[in-house]
This record gives structure tokens, C-alpha cells and sequence, in this order.
């Protein structure tokens, strides 16, 4: 039995015949390798995790990765952003019932690289989800600070003003809220429920070139609430938008 897929599987709510026909094979070699512990080649492997929106380790661990001891809040870690399989976005986005938190400086990449980003986000909001934005304030020395500090100079505050108007049509939506901060962040971090993708900050490097870390909340452990206690801090200090700083 392979349990790490059946829980993907079940928590991404795919079945045996929809799994099977986005990575285009039969529903019998589903089964196979949920439940006789056959493994995919490694392109099919890669084809499977995407779908689901992991990365192909977490479904089929090496062989010499057995014996290693991985935090049981940890999903998966991408060494860069654009790394991360695209329809994880999405997904996170969908599989949210509760709430959703998009902490960034601009976060410009998501509505860019996932068309409809932000037509989910406000379907989200209008079933009831809770909907948190806080993007940098264009006009703060903090994001003067890391433009210089990721070699945009006046990239970043022009990449910020983009990104709000990529989510301008999501102002005023019941149950969104949209804030502006002035932090030094040290991680972007994208919350969905008990699901969350933190993007590390590297110092001289561009967002995109980054790690990001797929986190599952695990009662029994305190990482996820970490980031997630850090998020709220920023979000405590920050603003609405077009109120300026209290």
C-alpha cells in the first residue's frame, strides 16, 4: 500500500479514474501502484506529481532516503519558486474552506503565472473563505531596502504597484482583506487553510531563484505555527489599503 499517495490522492479529492487520465494511463496501473507498491518510470512519476501537485519524493521516496529523518510537517522542498508545479497553486487555492493568506512584497508571480488566480480567490471569498492580502507599501523604505538589497532598485516598488492592480478586482469583496505592510520580510509566506508555502528570502538573490517550503500542519509539532505566528505578527502591523500608516 502506498500511503503517501492515497493520502495526496484524498486530499487533493482525486480519484483513481481522474488521476489516471491526466497522466494518461490506465485505471488498473492506479492501483498498482496504490496498492501493490509498483512504481511508476520516472517520467510518469514526475507526470503523477504534478497532477497532485507535490514533488515525485514524496510519493515514492528513494530507496537511500529510507533511513532519513524528515519533519513530519514538511511536504516537500523546491530549491527555486519556479520550481514549485504550477497547479499547486491553484489547487492550495481550491482545496481552502476556511481561510487563505497571501503575505509578499508583491506576490506579482501568482496572478502572472496561474491565470485565474485571482478569479478564485474572490470565488473563495464568496463562499465564505476568508481572504487575507498584505503586500509591501511601494513607497516605504523597506521595499527601497530590498529592491537594492535583490538588485532591483526601482523594480520592486513598480513590480508591487503591478501586483495590486492584478488584485485591484478583489477590493471591496466581502470577507477579502487587503493590507499594506512595512516589514522587513523575511519570508513570503502563502497560507490555505492548514497548508502553507513559505518562499525564503536570500540576500542578493531575485524571489523567484529562492527555496520554497511546503508545510502541512501538524498538531503535534510547532513549525507550521511558526510561520504561521509570523504571519500575523505582520499582519497586526500593517494597514488597509489607501488608509496609509496608523
Amino acid at each position: 500500500m502506498n500511503t503517501a499517495l492515497r493520502q495526496t490522492m484524498e486530499h487533493r479529492r482525486m480519484g483513481v479514474a481522474e488521476l489516471a487520465a491526466r497522466v494518461g494511463v490506465d485505471d488498473k496501473t492506479v492501483r498498482r501502484w496504490l496498492h501493490d507498491g509498483r512504481v511508476p518510470h520516472r517520467r510518469t512519476a514526475r507526470d503523477v506529481a504534478d497532477a497532485l501537485g507535490v514533488a515525485p519524493e514524496v510519493l515514492w521516496p528513494h530507496a537511500d532516503q529510507s533511513a532519513a529523518s524528515v519533519h513530519s510537517e514538511v511536504v516537500a522542498l523546491y530549491p527555486h519558486r519556479a520550481a514549485v508545479p504550477k497547479p499547486l497553486w491553484l489547487s492550495l487555492i481550491r482545496s481552502a474552506t476556511t481561510q487563505i493568506g497571501l503575505l509578499a512584497y508583491a506576490s506579482q508571480f501568482l496572478p502572472e503565472e496561474n491565470p485565474g488566480a485571482v478569479a478564485f480567490l474572490r470565488q473563495k471569498a464568496c463562499s465564505g473563505v476568508r481572504v487575507r492580502l498584505a503586500l509591501g507599501d511601494p513607497d516605504s523604505p523597506e521595499a527601497a531596502l530590498r529592491g537594492a538589497e535583490e538588485r532591483l532598485g526601482e523594480a520592486l516598488p513598480a513590480r508591487i504597484r503591478m501586483a495590486m492592480a492584478y488584485y485591484r478586482p478583489l477590493i471591496d469583496v466581502p470577507r477579502v482583506e487587503f493590507h499594506q505592510h512595512r516589514t522587513t520580510l523575511y519570508n513570503s509566506i502563502f497560507r490555505f487553510d492548514d497548508e502553507m508555502l513559505v518562499n525564503q528570502h536570500v540576500y542578493g538573490a531575485y524571489g523567484y531563484l529562492a527555496p520554497i517550503l511546503h508545510l502541512r500542519r501538524d498538531p503535534a509539532h510547532d513549525m507550521f505555527d511558526m510561520y504561521a505566528a509570523s504571519f500575523e505578527r505582520v499582519w497586526d502591523a500593517s494597514f488597509p489599503l489607501g488608509k496609509g500608516q496608523p
